[in-house]
């Protein structure tokens, strides 16, 4: 049973990738036409034009997406929203489902893939963390986006979780531009992305719903510092994942 699952799984995998790359072809020609339009319309439009190809997408791949906690998102109020990450179908969740424009940051590796590079940067703050100077600049850049009106998306792990624990170790940038901008931290936790594109698994797509529950925003207050605020949200994220991961 379990050798038929990975055929399967394997099968699948194979459909998934079809599927995103014809749905990409079908959108690339509006998200390069919407470079003509300035910031912060181009990414409200952008993200529109993503949230089309993103239903496609997770339709077509039988993957049910559940988000709540909408509410949390106030009127006219923006904020960094902090996700843990498990899996590369992180990305493709959240940043259509953040109410809003949004900008996430990224890693500059992913330019070199033909084609989807455009759509990478329409949708990110870019960053080589082996250059000093570009996470300079790109922390700059996520200050110019919070600036414009929209959500910055960050991962404070760092990168995918592979381990046992419900989160890994905050690093310090999401939560010291939290400081810099005294905009709030809005926790978002995701659950079960790994089911499909599980971190240990090379070749692999398992269809499964999958749910990002965003949670109060956390505000700055007087006297806090870069680690106060990291370890409130940390503690806040890790509780609930803790309480609510079936």
């Amino acid at each position: 049973m379990k050798l038929l699952k990975e055929i399967l799984a394997k099968i699948l995998a194979v459909w998934a990738i079809l599927v995103f790359i014809v749905s990409m072809l079908l959108i690339i020609i509006p998200s390069w036409l919407v470079g003509i339009i300035p910031e912060p319309r181009r990414t409200t439009v952008f993200i529109d034009i993503s949230r089309v190809w993103m239903k496609i997408f997770f339709v077509l791949t039988g993957v049910r997406r559940i988000f709540k906690g909408k509410k949390n998102f106030k009127k006219g109020e923006n904020y960094i929203v902090v996700c843990n990450h498990r899996s590369f179908m992180d990305v493709p969740l959240t940043s259509p489902g953040i109410p809003g424009p949004n900008k996430t940051i990224a890693k500059i590796d992913m330019m070199k893939i033909p084609v989807f590079s455009l759509i990478y940067r329409r949708g990110s703050v870019l960053v080589d963390r082996k250059s000093e100077a570009s996470r300079k600049a790109s922390y700059g850049k996520m200050k110019d986006v919070l600036a414009m009106g929209m959500h910055m998306c960050i991962y404070p792990e760092g990168t995918r979780n592979k381990t046992r624990e419900p989160l890994q170790r905050f690093q310090d940038g999401a939560f010291r531009l939290a400081i810099d901008t005294k905009k709030a931290v809005m926790p978002a936790v995701v659950f079960y992305t790994a089911n499909i594109l599980p971190v240990h698994k090379g070749f692999y797509f398992w269809p499964h719903p999958v749910e990002m529950h965003f949670l109060e925003p956390v505000q700055v207050q007087p006297g806090d510092t870069t680690e106060s605020i990291k370890t409130r949200v940390f503690e806040l994220m890790r509780n609930y994942y803790v309480a609510h991961n079936r």
